[in-house]
């Protein structure tokens, strides 16, 4: 057991040592509170620290949620994600409605899984790295695994930021593709879709599919539903009858055919949209699911009424 363990702490040196390190001129687009966070940040999520709050996430943090979730989970295709490879990365693709979306999926990791794992959830810097209250979200809330931080795009003016986001997507990469135990939750859409239909879905990012040409992980789909943006509301409503919480996992993707294209916009593009379209199939099962389960047993309602 020690040669095994030891075996396993020189492998994840021997990857650490190898991940990308911004230079100079990427760190230097940032301003010096966006620096602290970020290098802040980046030793948090490595050695001994990494390993720490990966403990503190699934002790601590999965054990709330899963106190806040309990009567209204439901989960569905956890057979999928227990087929993947331990020796390899697993990226998970998931719709986005909820800013716990990605905690209540990592809960049902950590709880109904028993292999080693630590998370990363890539985010939009804005918030999370300029400013004292996203430092301590992140802290709160994801034990330092909202990481790394791209800070361009959407409606961030600050386009030199760019050349910081190009070391992220190294970085992010990196992660995907070596790594055991390495879980990265993505979000294709790129923000939360704030419509009232659970079934529709923004138009997905190519960064995705950029990301997938690049490391090529294992991918699995993932679709969320029933999760609100309030969290006393939603944490009462595990008692007082709150909406199903509904997680649905599918089958690692097939994503060969896309590997021999050439890296262009256009592949990303297509890429995106296949993943999104296996998390729409996702979001079909689970209508027809809850259809099923709304439509009133005929058998009973014709049945004869017995008087004593």
């Amino acid at each position: 057991m020690k040669v095994q363990m030891d075996e396993t702490a020189e492998t994840n040196q021997s990857e650490e040592s190898d991940a990308p390190v911004p230079a100079a001129g990427e760190l230097a687009v940032l301003s010096p509170f966006e620096r602290f966070a970020f290098r802040l940040t980046w030793r948090m999520n490595r050695g001994g620290w990494k390993r720490f709050w990966t403990l503190c996430q699934r002790t601590l943090g999965a054990g709330w949620i899963h106190v806040s979730t309990y009567n209204l989970m439901q989960v569905s295709g956890l057979e999928h994600v227990e087929a993947a490879a331990r020796s390899r990365p697993l990226l998970l693709v998931a719709n986005h409605r909820s800013f716990f979306d990605m905690y209540v999926v990592s809960t049902v990791l950590f709880r109904r899984t028993r292999w080693r794992k630590q998370l990363f959830f890539p985010v939009r810097g804005r918030f999370f790295y300029d400013t004292v209250g996203g430092l301590l979200v992140n802290l709160v809330m994801g034990w330092w695994s909202m990481f790394p931080p791209f800070f361009a795009g959407g409606d961030n003016p600050k386009t030199e930021q760019r050349e910081f986001d190009k070391f992220s997507m190294r970085l992010l990469a990196h992660l995907c593709r070596e790594g055991a135990g390495n879980v990265i939750g993505f979000h294709p859409e790129g923000t939360r879709n704030k419509g009232a239909d659970p079934y529709s879905f923004l138009r997905p990012q190519p960064g995705v599919g950029k990301l997938i040409k690049d490391a090529r992980p294992q991918v699995v789909p993932v679709f969320i539903a029933g999760l609100g943006n309030d969290l006393p509301k939603q944490v009462l409503g595990n008692w007082r009858g709150g909406e199903p919480v509904r997680v649905r996992f599918g089958p690692l993707l097939d994503l060969s055919d896309f590997y021999e294209r050439r890296d262009s916009v256009r592949t990303y593009k297509e890429i995106a949209d296949f993943v999104m379209s296996k998390i729409a199939e996702l979001g079909e099962q689970d209508r027809a699911q809850s259809a099923l389960e709304q439509k009133p047993n005929i058998k009973n309602v014709f049945a004869p009424t017995h008087h004593s």
